[in-house]
């Protein structure tokens, strides 16, 4: 097949594009709602709720069928995210802002969804199957880099925002609670970055991104619907098909319960159970240990599953992708200040996610999407897959101010043995073919 560009030239910044939206919802916005005031029971169940576009996308994407190409909604996409992103940052100084905040962040999660379901098309129809597993490990690297540099860098730029605000504004307007305003000031700027980061994505992107298909001839609303359950029928007609709806929930479902908690347990003072790290603090951790432990564990497991194949190598990768239960399970009993076992932590967290990650990606691709309707099966699978995460996600708030963190930590792990299970005897319906 003829290309235009070479995979490398787009696969890394439309990758980019995907995780940025989801990780600042899923996780930035936790630890901006959280210097602004908000509770964690408030935070984890709104940050959780919004992310369900992700889960229903499979509903609009034969509609993405009708009209244009794909190319056209990955860039219409990205720059509608950055002019919401925009929108955002001017309504952290609203007296409602969590409402506010929490509606345009819901606009992002459907324009993100609508993004996802486009770009993983352009994945599947410009790549061959060997390809899809040879740049697996470059598409989970710059999905889960933009996790790096939001949760990392733009984190870290956070703290120091704040510290330079708060001492910039103390001596001008003394009477006014400076701690809210230099967090609303800081975050404003952080929002704002994203905004610029997205927009200039796209831009970028009606240069270099393949067109991934035109639209088919299917033009009236009657049709589309048709096409949707036929879609969802057939769905569920695929062989072992309930088995891995059960595999794919449960891969990630430990996860789920840990993904909003992590940087509040970070950031919550020591007679709270937490480690008390401030944004800085957590971003340069992140941005350092972790981006360099993510980026060799997610081209490592690309390289690892193209050499033995995804069948050999499945649960080997779910049993790494579990590691950091364990370390912050730990981190919660003993409340180290060293920064090498934070430090380590981190590390293992990072590593874990990318190695372990990509193998699930790969099989939703592979095991589950394959057939006629190849693009609206992945995001499907990759729906439920959200499904799994966001269920435990929105009760995880309520869950560790229950239990405390020590014991929130322990309960994950007991979470973690039904994966290991389920993915133990996962049957495969297509020949895992080796690639050399």
């Amino acid at each position: 097949m003829k290309r235009d560009h070479s995979p490398i030239s787009w696969i890394p910044t439309v990758y980019f594009a995907m995780g940025m939206p989801f990780v600042v919802l899923n996780m930035v916005s936790v630890l901006m709602f959280k210097g602004l005031g908000v509770s964690n029971s408030q935070i984890a169940l709104w940050t959780s709720l919004i992310m369900l576009p992700w889960t229903l996308k499979f509903l609009w994407s034969p509609f993405l069928e009708m009209f244009k190409t794909k190319k056209f909604f990955v860039v219409l996409t990205q720059f509608l995210t950055g002019v919401l992103f925009c929108l955002v940052a001017f309504s952290l100084e609203l007296s409602h802002f969590f409402v506010y905040a929490i509606i345009l962040l819901a606009f992002i999660a459907f324009s993100g969804a609508t993004h996802d379901i486009a770009t993983d098309g352009i994945y599947m129809r410009e790549l061959s199957k060997a390809d899809q597993a040879k740049y697996i490990g470059w598409q989970g690297a710059f999905y889960n880099i933009a996790k790096i540099v939001a949760s990392g860098g733009l984190v870290w730029l956070a703290g120091w925002l704040f510290d330079y605000y708060s001492h910039k504004d103390a001596s001008i307007m003394p009477d006014v609670d400076m701690a809210f305003l230099a967090n609303v000031q800081s975050w404003r700027v952080i929002m704002l970055i994203v905004a610029v980061v997205m927009i200039a994505l796209s831009l970028y992107h009606t240069k270099m991104l393949p067109v991934g298909g035109a639209a088919t001839e299917t033009t009236s609303l009657k049709e589309t619907a048709s096409k949707l359950k036929e879609v969802i029928m057939n769905f569920f007609t695929k062989k072992h098909i309930l088995y891995y709806i059960v595999f794919i929930i449960l891969y990630r479902f430990a996860e789920g319960f840990v993904m909003k908690i992590v940087p509040l347990f970070l950031k919550a003072d020591r007679e709270s159970g937490g480690l008390g790290l401030t944004e800085q603090q957590i971003g340069l951790y992140y941005g350092t240990f972790g981006a360099a432990a993510f980026v060799l564990g997610s081209l490592l497991a690309g390289y690892y599953i193209s050499k033995r194949g995804l069948k050999k190598t499945l649960f080997s990768l779910c049993c790494i992708f579990n590691l950091p239960f364990v370390a912050y399970t730990l981190l919660a009993i003993y409340q180290p200040t060293s920064t090498p076992l934070i430090g380590t932590a981190i590390v293992l967290e990072y590593f874990g996610y990318g190695f372990g990650f990509v193998g699930l990606t790969l099989f939703m691709m592979q095991q589950v999407a394959p057939g006629k309707h190849q693009m609206a099966h992945y995001a499907f699978a990759s729906g439920i897959m959200n499904l799994g995460v966001m269920i435990p996600g929105a009760i995880s708030g309520y869950m560790s101010d229950w239990l405390g963190y020590e014991y929130f930590f322990i309960f994950t792990l007991i979470a973690t043995i039904p994966a290991f299970l389920i993915t133990y005897f996962v049957p495969f319906t297509y020949s895992d073919v080796k690639t050399d």
